[in-house]
């Protein structure tokens, strides 16, 4: 019997694959036998080793800055082919930066606006292979962000592009869904997991008293991926241990 979650001969492309969940979800690709691409805004990948949740191990990296749209064009002609699109690429800004422009700007530009830009550059490429989009959105997608308008907002709007764009590319053999994770341990979240207090209190919100890791966002990545969600498209999977119930 041959096994859905063989992905031997398959090419994925983590979009923000370079550390945190991204990279998490990269490495459970290559571990199932994907040609595994990602990408990250610094010049190469030794400049991750001081970061302890980047690994690149049997992954081929790219410099990318998302928020450069004739860059990512460049990088769907270089890649070429790709079964798997990951759109994971994410940014927040603390400190009520984003009640002004600036920060607005900057958090809405990486984590909308460059997510409709990868898909709308890979999609000649994810057509007429069965190819499928995830996009990485949060459970902050659906309920308030105090201090964060910038981020819930951006991140209500990638999860909403999730149906629009399976709506739309259904024809091509396109299959599009998200995921939204809760609270997951990754350097965007340290202001809360080096604070032990603010820790404890996400901690004992958690039905499952956990927070959640990378690997469990690349469990439901590679599920969306493969061909056990056949018939799943335009959905938004959140994984958040109960967090939101």
């Amino acid at each position: 019997m041959t096994d859905p979650l063989d992905f031997t001969g398959k090419i994925a492309l983590v979009v923000g694959g370079s550390s945190g969940i991204g990279n998490g979800v990269a490495h459970a690709f290559r571990e199932r036998g994907a040609e595994v691409h990602v990408t990250g805004t610094r010049h190469d990948e030794g400049d991750y080793l001081e970061n302890e949740d980047s690994d690149f191990t049997g992954l081929t990296y790219h410099q990318l800055d998302v928020t450069d749209r004739s860059a990512v064009d460049g990088l769907a002609g270089e890649i070429g082919a790709v079964d798997v699109l990951v759109l994971c690429q994410g940014a927040v800004r603390y400190g009520r930066q984003e009640f002004e422009r600036e920060g607005w700007d900057i958090v809405v530009d990486v984590n909308l606006n460059s997510v409709m830009d990868c898909a709308r550059a890979f999609q000649p490429a994810l057509a007429g292979r069965s190819g499928t989009i995830i996009i990485v959105s949060s459970t902050g997608a659906f309920h308030a962000m105090i201090g964060n308008p910038a981020y819930g907002a951006s991140k209500a709007g990638a999860a909403s592009l999730v149906g629009s764009l399976a709506q739309a590319w259904a024809k091509d053999g396109i299959r599009v869904n998200g995921i939204a994770p809760g609270f997951v341990a990754t350097k965007m979240t340290r202001v809360t997991t080096e604070n032990e207090k603010r820790r404890e209190g996400v901690i004992q919100r958690v039905p499952l008293r956990r927070m959640g890791t990378p690997q469990d966002m690349a469990g439901a990545a590679l599920f969306l991926a493969s061909p056990l969600a056949s018939y799943v498209t335009g959905q938004s999977l959140i994984v958040d241990g109960g967090l939101s119930l």
